[in-house]
């Protein structure tokens, strides 16, 4: 059985990835492409009536980021697991969520047309 998930994994092509760097030297890589599924899910409203939109906007922002972040290489120090990726994005202070929130928004304009940009404020 073991064989059976290996040759599997080996038929898939690699993910595409694009890098940014930010004035720092830190480099975010984000994935090119997201299933039209992923697109449809992260632009869905809110189900919730009492989400606040300042909760939506927070859950829609996180999702958009454990979406398309691939790695994070911060003052050399690599993030590749995606809770690591997350909380370490969680932590980060207003210019580098900023930033980020900014290179996710222009890198969804250049590369996956259908899902709606971040805000970047």
């Amino acid at each position: 059985m073991g064989k059976r998930k290996q040759s599997r994994r080996r038929g898939k092509p690699p993910v595409e990835r694009e890098r940014y760097t930010d004035p720092q030297g830190n480099v975010l890589v984000l994935r090119k492409a997201l299933s039209a599924a992923t697109v449809a899910k992260i632009n869905e409203a809110p189900k919730s009536e009492a989400a606040t939109i300042d909760d939506a906007w927070q859950r829609r922002e996180e999702l958009l980021f454990e979406r398309l972040v691939i790695s994070w290489e911060i003052a050399g120090l690599p993030l590749d697991d995606q809770k690591m990726l997350l909380g370490r994005y969680r932590m980060s202070g207003p210019q580098e969520r900023h930033w980020v929130r900014t290179t996710i928004a222009e890198h969804i304009e250049a590369w996956i047309p259908g899902l709606e940009p971040p805000r970047a404020t």
